[in-house]
């Protein structure tokens, strides 16, 4: 029998890594400061009426036509090598798959990042995640980047959810994704998801876990944590933690429960249907409770 999936959903500018990923290699390598290509990107985005991250695809591939710096997607990659991962991150995902199967269950990491897929590429923990949804360039044939493949925004990032619920994971496979199917035949229940981001970016995917059953989880830097609380506060997430990913911290010791709670909770309904189908009835209702 195939062990029931739960699915953990990441951002990961400030939720894996310590700043939007830009920041470490690429905007130093314009002899420019953050603050300063930000502050171009977004002016840029609000005078345009674009959306913000196709405006800031836009100002990278602009300022390095100006600066005379034409950049291909390897060296993108190999911008993410420069990445800093918070405590714990790189031993993380194999404890927790550990963990999973000792549950009984099968664990399964995901990227929802509006960030650069090809930079994620280069962080040294990519080969960790079964898919990688991010912001990402169209390349010719000599790797330059001509157009964007892919732009996930704020809200474009439920997409993504669905698609990971339903098993629909290509992007350019919408017809499947819209199709109607039974909730008992989607790979992934919502209620067997846990989404992990770091603020207001990530409040739409928040707000869905938290609507259809899944645990929605904010982590933060100190001088970001008055942000996160207000979050908890306004019923956006259910849980808030520094953004420490090593054994034994509240974060771990949390993930931890959640899927020991989900994996019985799992075990309880499949029992409900063997038995059902013991007596040869189709499934009758069941509902566990959760987090309520």
């Amino acid at each position: 029998m195939e062990r029931p999936i739960i699915a953990l959903l990441y951002d990961f500018d400030k939720t894996l890594c310590t700043q939007d990923m830009q920041n470490y290699a690429f905007i130093p390598s314009l002899g420019m400061e953050p603050e300063e290509f930000w502050r171009e990107a977004n002016g840029f985005g609000h005078q345009e009426h674009m959306d913000g991250i196709l405006a800031y695809m836009y100002t990278m591939l602009r300022k390095s036509r100006e600066k005379g710096q034409a950049i291909r997607r390897e060296d993108l990659v190999d911008m993410g090598r420069s990445i800093e991962l918070f405590p714990g991150v790189k031993e993380w995902f194999g404890r927790i798959n550990a963990f999973g199967l000792e549950q009984g269950v099968e664990i399964e990491h995901y990227i929802l990042s509006s960030g650069l897929r090809e930079i994620i590429e280069g962080s040294g923990i990519s080969h960790e995640f079964k898919k990688v949804y991010a912001s990402e360039f169209y390349y010719d044939a000599s790797g330059h980047p001509v157009w964007p493949k892919l732009d996930v925004n704020f809200t474009a990032k439920t997409q993504f959810v669905y698609r990971i619920n339903k098993g629909v994971l290509d992007v350019a496979n919408d017809r499947d994704l819209n199709a109607s199917m039974p909730d008992d035949s989607k790979r992934v229940p919502f209620t067997n998801m846990i989404y992990v981001g770091d603020g207001l970016s990530d409040v739409p995917c928040m707000k869905m876990m938290r609507s259809y059953g899944g645990q929605a989880i904010a982590v933060y830097q100190p001088e970001s944590r008055t942000a996160v609380e207000e979050l908890l506060y306004r019923g956006r997430v259910d849980f808030i933690f520094p953004a420490d990913y090593r054994e034994g911290t509240a974060l771990d010791v949390t993930v931890k429960n959640i899927i020991r709670k989900m994996a019985v909770t799992d075990l309880l309904t499949l029992e409900h249907s063997r038995q059902c189908r013991q007596i040869g009835k189709a499934d009758l209702p069941y509902q566990a409770s959760r987090f309520e």
